[in-house]
């Protein structure tokens, strides 16, 4: 079977230039767009009409056709009412996580395949291998400081074996000077972000306007449960979070977890923040370890230095992690990103 490649393009630089370099290596190459629902003034006919725009300008700059799919659908099921039924739980989601293997590595890939593409490509700075035994392997970018391999690690073998990442040798550096070099204009500024159905306001303003009966008042209370003040809604807070609580004392409070069956916030100490285990469920193991209880580097949240760790296996998929040193802020909701080296 001759290899079709589709490419993810946003309107952004990396997207652009993962196109350019996929375009000037293959064959067979064309782009893809998706429509969330949650773009600014989505559902207007200015904002349709702006979209298509932006897409033709793309096709234009890239030579190659661009397609414009609606996912708006699934991304709200998916991940927009993930993202709003973690917060209802009392957690802090993470939605990058669920859209790359639900959306872009599932519905997107889809709608692409339905124009004949055999593999996907997106803008992260990632890498993949194939290994001898035929499975794939994920790796951090070359670029540690753009390295998104953290998002990708709900992508399963099926996932990967048709997943192209053409920036993962590069640094952004590197992609902003070849798009100048190349005359490559990205049809949007924005970086990307988190939580890229939210461009403006808050988190709390969306979540009260997308679901309705957020921010109930509650107490706010120490470890012993005395009452030190009053919140304004849960969904304001995450573990760790300092500003915002409203409570004067000799030494600044931090959230310390929330506990939404009696809609009270629980706050203390930094030193309270620590701590040298964690359980974690849903695991996805892109390539099993063979060890019973195997030696890791443990990313739990995006921006945190990965810690050593090991790995107690529980039943189904699920595990304790035992930390060589405390922690701080270890939050339910977030993932749990294994790595040995440069793999996950």
């Amino acid at each position: 079977m001759n290899r079709v490649v589709a490419i993810a393009v946003s309107g952004g630089v990396d997207s652009l230039v993962a196109a350019y370099l996929l375009k000037s290596r293959e064959d067979s190459v064309f782009g893809i767009h998706f429509v969330t629902g949650f773009e600014p003034a989505a559902g207007s006919d200015e904002a349709g009409a702006e979209t298509r725009s932006r897409i033709a300008l793309l096709g234009e700059q890239l030579g190659m056709p661009v397609h414009v799919v609606d996912c708006r659908d699934a991304f709200k099921r998916r991940v927009v009412d993930y993202f709003t039924g973690t917060y209802r739980a009392g957690k802090t989601p993470n939605p990058c996580l669920v859209c790359n293997p639900a959306i872009k590595f599932g519905e997107l890939f889809s709608h692409a395949r339905r124009y004949g593409a055999t593999h996907l490509a997106t803008g992260h700075y990632a890498r993949i291998r194939p290994g001898d035994s035929g499975r794939f392997h994920l790796f951090r970018g070359a670029d540690r400081k753009k390295d998104q391999s953290y998002f990708l690690a709900f992508l399963e073998q099926r996932h990967l074996g048709a997943a192209c990442f053409p920036l993962g040798e590069m640094t952004k550096p590197e992609v902003r000077e070849l798009a100048r070099r190349h005359g490559l204009r990205p049809v949007t500024t924005n970086e990307s972000q988190d939580v890229c159905f939210i461009p403006e306001g808050s988190y709390g303003d969306f979540l009260k306007r997308n679901a309705g009966d957020f921010g109930r008042p509650g107490p706010i209370v120490d470890t012993d449960g005395r009452r030190l003040g009053q919140h304004p809604g849960l969904h304001l807070f995450t573990i760790g979070q300092r500003r915002g609580i409203g409570c004067p004392a000799a030494e600044p409070y931090y959230v310390l977890r929330m506990d939404p069956a009696n809609n009270r916030l629980v706050v203390g100490s930094r030193s309270e923040l620590l701590t040298t285990r964690c359980r974690v469920e849903n695991i996805n193991w892109i390539n099993q370890p063979e060890e019973d209880t195997p030696r890791v580097q443990v990313r739990i949240r995006y921006r945190h230095v990965q810690a050593p760790a090991t790995i107690y296996p529980r039943k189904g998929r699920s595990a304790d992690i035992v930390f060589d040193t405390p922690q701080s802020a270890v939050t339910p909701g977030q993932g749990a990103v294994f790595y040995r080296g440069e793999e996950v």
